[in-house]
Parts: structure tokens; sequence; C-alpha cells
């Protein structure tokens, strides 16, 4: 099948509008299994998603292996772009060290199985590594040595991409950017496109509450970070439900199904409203099961929200979320 591709930035490749995030078939989301991975990952290959997000953290490489033995079979092999930083211990600026960025990145390639990594992202690291010039000249050096083909950053603040995009370097930016996570249209995407620097959007779904399908009562298992971090208790409450408190994420969400209508699945609709902005790449959903990646992809066939949907969306935005998350991230 084929699906709108987009180029990522300056590093030749095209890529699919609505590409996979992995991190639900490494850990953190309950269980899933080797068999409910790889149908994920088959069905989404085969729904014409040719970008794949993984890093070597989710669920200690188990990610990235499962992404190499799906791929094996396959001769249609998608861009796949992996995170290094946070096996950091402690995870510290001192330990973005040249040795355990090659280190880090070396093992990525052992558990894909290639020789050159597609694309290696700083994952979230820590302030201090966007002015230390040790760090990118050592991603600039695995270039040139082709254990990578291009470098980019995943950030948790818009502070945070704008310092990244100073590295001339950078071919690609991921930052949370939803319905619920609006600030970085401002200033960011337009300087990133301004830029050449592709843009990888993650947590478009608000960790599941922008499927419309949570209520007050939902509960998760203890495994889950919807359950364990809440407040911020394991990594930057941002990345669970975009920083919104889950009851005001419940009733924002409601209002968001009723613009969308019935006709139009939310999940679907909300992904359509990040494709949609101008400078982003791809939208990276994660996927545990086949209906959702179905889900998903059904995004890249909708119609381009209305004028009155955007604005109605706007109005949700400023009365129940700006107040929780804009001057945060």
């Amino acid at each position: 099948m084929s699906m709108e591709q987009r180029p990522l930035g300056r590093t030749g490749a095209d890529v699919s509008v609505i590409g996979l995030g992995t991190w639900q078939l490494g850990g953190d989301w309950g269980d899933v299994d080797d068999a409910a991975a790889e149908e994920v990952l088959e069905a989404a290959l085969d729904a014409g998603v040719t970008l794949l997000d993984t890093a070597d953290v989710y669920g200690d490489g188990r990610s990235e292996e499962r992404i190499r033995r799906a791929l094996a079979p396959r001769s249609d092999r998608p861009f796949v772009a992996t995170k290094a930083g946070r096996r950091a211990d402690p995870f510290t600026a001192e330990q973005y060290t040249p040795e355990n960025l090659r280190a880090w990145i070396d093992r990525s390639r052992r558990n894909l199985g290639v020789e050159t990594l597609d694309l290696v992202q700083l994952h979230c690291p820590p302030p201090e590594t966007y002015e230390d010039d040790r760090v990118y000249d050592a991603l600039d050096t695995l270039v040139a040595e082709e254990a990578i083909a291009a470098y980019g950053v995943s950030v948790e603040t818009v502070a945070e991409g704008m310092r990244a995009l100073a590295r001339p370097g950078v071919q690609s930016l991921q930052v949370i950017l939803n319905i619920f996570r609006r600030k970085p249209l401002e200033e960011l995407l337009p300087a990133a496109r301004t830029a050449g620097v592709g843009i990888l959007a993650r947590v478009p779904l608000a960790s599941g509450l922008l499927t419309g399908k949570y209520d007050e009562s939902t509960t998760f298992p203890a495994d889950d970070h919807r359950n364990f971090n809440r407040n911020g208790e394991s990594f930057d409450v941002g990345e669970t439900f975009s920083g919104v408190p889950f009851e005001v994420g419940v009733a924002a969400a409601r209002e968001v199904a009723e613009i969308a209508g019935d006709s139009v699945p939310t999940a679907a609709f909300a992904l359509r409203w990040v494709i949609d902005q101008p400078g982003v790449t791809t939208v990276i959903p994660g996927a545990r099961n086949v209906t959702q990646v179905r889900g998903n992809v059904a995004a890249a066939s909708l119609a381009p929200l209305t004028d009155s949907q955007l604005a109605d969306l706007e109005r949700v935005y400023d009365e129940r979320i700006r107040a929780h998350v804009h001057d945060r991230w």
C-alpha cells in the first residue's frame, strides 16, 4: 500500500507521514509478547509505514531486537530511527563521552543487525549536553565512519529543541506534539523548516487520551507508565498523558471527540491534526495490536480538518489545557 511520503530533513530519505513508535514493543505499557509485537510490526509495514522509531532502552534492547527479527525476511526495508543516551548510569552529562556514545551506538547496530544505523537521536539528554561540543564532534565522527547515517535529538522542551537546531549536524528533532501540546507550533516547527530539519511528532495521542476511549474510572497495569509515572516519578511527566492531569484530559478528550464527529474515529482525527501542521515530517503513534495499527494508518487518508474544527480545538486547548502545559515545556 502506498502512503504519503515526506522528506526527512536533509537525510535524503523519504518516510511515511505515519510511522510506528515501538516503546510499547519494549516495555512500560503492560505486557506485549513476541507474537503480538511481530504482528504489530508486520501490519504496520504491510499498511505502508516506512519509518519505525525505537530506542536502546525500550525493554533494554528488546524493541530493537524485535524489529531486527521482523525485518529479516522482508525485502522492503523501512527507515529505522533509534535513540541513545538513556543507558547512561548515572544519567548525567558527564556520561556522554565519545567512548560511551560509540558503545551505545555499536550495541544498537548489533541489536538491529545493521552496519549503519539510519538515524540515532540523543534520547532527551541532560540539558548540559546541548552546549557540549564533544558530543556533536563524536556524532560527526560516527557519521564519517558510517556507523550512523544521520543524527538528531529527541527533546522534552521547545527551548531544548531550539538549542539542538543551533547544531549544524542535527538532521531531525523529535518532540511531543498533539492537540493538547501546541507550543512547538509557535517557534520550533517554523525554525526547523527553515533549517531543513525533519520533525518526528511523538506522543500524538497523549498516551491514549486522544483516542477518546478513557473515562475517569479507567485504570492501567502496575507496569504501565500511565500508572507509575503520573506525577513524573520515573521520567519527565510530559511523556505521560502529555503532562495533562488525567481527569482534565479525559474531559477535554470528550470535547475533541464531539468536534471530530461520529463518522471519524477520534484517534485518526487527532493524528490528522498532527500530520497537517506545517513542518511535521512523520507522526509516530505506538500500537499494541493490529487494530490500533490500522486505526492509526487510517489517518493518512482522512481529509484535512476544517477551519471550524481547528478553531474549536484551539478553544478546548485554551480553556482546558493551556494552563497545565504551555509554560512547562
